[in-house]
């Protein structure tokens, strides 16, 4: 497969990087590690199916520029060049988020090669001009949704367990001992967020924050803030356990409470309940009890419900495994979730 190669000199790697345009998927990892393994499997088949992108592979212990150069505190980690920028970044065994990502940047290869194909017809200047209006929109909303995605929102270089310069450490800092609570975004993970939202927001540093959909500012103005007495007025008022359980079971018609994620469940009976849900092509959202231990142990009580994983099916919780299998042998589950 040429177009997937192990480095095995610093040279090699500088040569194939300094190709103009070119789009490389880059491979951080460790024999030692077991999660490399699989993900050096994943790497491999999505190899197979973009033949466009060239996926590089990196032992990183044994090239140490290499991995200082990108900034790899971890294997395995995943990052997509274009020429000399990088504009994504996976940091784990996420198999799913792996895939979007060289799915989204080999599209955009494509995406070029029919305008360059347009150009020569003598149509591109308009196909070019609606395609980057399109772009500009599609980011423009994306960034909406990544802002309005929580009620405090900070976006920063890496992620709170591991900053990746002082400013975003100072910050989380700062947020720990103010107990607020938020979600985060690495912008060295994603060029178009980190560029786009320099123009979005009309800032042009990082970290930005923002309280209910609305800029905040940077760090400074948070410690301005915070020392005034001012930062804890502007944050939204935490609603009741009780509340936000219900938020969450009816945050999707169908909603599943499972250990890990539909890309990785981490127990035997939340990965069958994804089976399920997927062999049938259902639609659903998820929510990870391991994230939040307080979700986790609050929900049980709130629907009376013992164990994990849950089923919902607009807001009301239909049962676990065991209850869902019953429903499908007997047919009840497809007339529920289609009524």
């Amino acid at each position: 497969m040429t177009n997937l190669l192990d480095i095995t000199s610093d040279q090699q790697f500088t040569d194939l990087c300094s190709k103009k345009d070119a789009v490389l998927a880059l491979n951080f990892w460790a024999s030692w590690a077991e999660p490399c393994q699989q993900m050096n499997d994943v790497f491999t088949e999505l190899a197979g199916k973009f033949s466009a992108i060239q996926f590089l592979k990196i032992e990183a212990e044994n090239f140490p520029d290499i991995s200082e150069q990108y900034e790899i505190s971890a294997v395995p980690t995943f990052i997509i060049l274009k020429g000399d920028k990088i504009v994504d970044r996976v940091e784990g065994a996420k198999a799913a988020e792996l895939s979007n990502a060289v799915t989204k940047h080999a599209k955009g290869i494509l995406n070029k090669f029919s305008n360059t194909t347009s150009l020569e017809n003598g149509n591109n200047n308009s196909n070019s001009s609606n395609n980057n209006n399109n772009k500009s929109k599609d980011l423009n909303t994306r960034l909406k949704t990544l802002i309005n995605s929580a009620p405090v929102m900070i976006f920063i270089k890496g992620t709170p367990q591991q900053p990746r310069c002082g400013f975003s450490r100072t910050l989380v800092d700062l947020l720990g001992e103010q107990k607020v609570k938020y979600s985060s975004f690495n912008i060295l993970a994603d060029e178009d967020v980190r560029q786009g939202l320099k123009v979005y927001s009309d800032w042009p540093t990082f970290p930005q924050v923002y309280i209910d959909g609305e800029l905040i500012g940077g760090l400074d103005i948070i410690k301005e803030l915070v020392a005034s007495g001012e930062f804890a007025s502007m944050l939204p008022k935490e609603k009741s356990l009780a509340v936000r359980l219900q938020d969450l079971i009816e945050k999707q018609p169908v909603m599943v409470f499972i250990k890990g994620t539909p890309q990785e469940p981490q127990c035997g009976f939340s990965r069958q309940m994804v089976a399920i849900l997927n062999d049938r092509h259902i639609k659903y959202g998820y929510f990870n009890i391991l994230s939040d231990d307080e979700v986790r142990q609050g929900l049980k009580t709130h629907v009376d419900w013992p164990t994990f994983p849950m089923l919902f099916y607009k807001g009301e919780l239909l049962g676990g495994l065991d209850i869902v299998k019953d429903m499908i042998e007997s047919g009840e589950f497809d007339q529920v979730l289609t009524a």
